[in-house]
């Protein structure tokens, strides 16, 4: 008997077949690489009230750094877990987005703000508010402390974006707080998606500084 030749496109589709049955195996052992590598980079960071307690009076000291208050008025560094936190500012293209102005405002350790109607016994050692440009890549650090919770809220961090043709408030929340759950703003971002981008889990920095916390918290502009 003469042997058959090779049914090649028979072969090229059972190949086919067999890279394709691979690829949904692989998606379900791996299922962040059915999205595009660059997908998370262009979720819309949600918008969030600015709340009642954006500084009516900027402190003296509006730096980066919100543990140490320039001058030394404060009479020592803040109360609380040091934490850095990093980032960047992109588009809605995932694009960088070079010399944004980014501030962050928080309660104090005591769960004060620094604002006049923020309440009684706040921590002159914290600065309460800072503001940085995003530089190079759009990147910014602010160095700050774990943000704790207070009656009605879960901790979170405020956060207020300016560049050419956006603005953007929003809140960024710590991962695994048992509070996030019950919080009505952090309930009120429907999307999972957009929730996970401003949960920020924070881990140890002791390269950067004993006993410190660092996490990442990029955003993303408009929409």
């Amino acid at each position: 008997m003469v042997p058959r030749p090779p049914d090649r496109q028979g072969a090229r589709r059972l190949i086919g077949r067999r890279a394709v049955v691979g690829g949904l195996a692989g998606a379900l052992v791996f299922p962040h690489l059915i999205l595009p590598a660059r997908a998370a980079e262009r979720v819309p960071t949600p918008a969030q009230t600015e709340g009642p307690f954006y500084p009516d009076v900027l402190p003296a000291d509006t730096d980066a750094d919100l543990v140490t208050v320039r001058g030394g008025a404060g009479g020592g560094p803040a109360r609380g877990t040091v934490t850095h936190l990093f980032g960047r500012v992109r588009d809605p293209d995932g694009r960088p987005v070079p010399d944004a102005l980014v501030e962050i405002w928080q309660c104090d350790a005591g769960g004060v703000y620094h604002h006049s109607r923020g309440g009684g016994g706040r921590d002159a050692g914290f600065q309460g508010y800072g503001r940085a440009r995003a530089r190079g890549g759009a990147d910014y650090h602010f160095r700050t402390i774990r943000p704790v919770p207070y009656p009605g809220r879960t901790p979170h961090i405020h956060f207020k974006v300016q560049a050419d043709g956006f603005q953007l408030t929003t809140q960024m929340y710590v991962a695994g707080e048992p509070g996030n759950g019950r919080d009505f703003l952090y309930r009120a971002i429907r999307d999972p998606r957009q929730r996970a981008a401003v949960t920020v889990a924070l881990d140890p920095a002791g390269d950067l500084e004993a006993g410190a916390l660092r996490g990442r918290f990029d955003i993303v502009l408009g929409g």
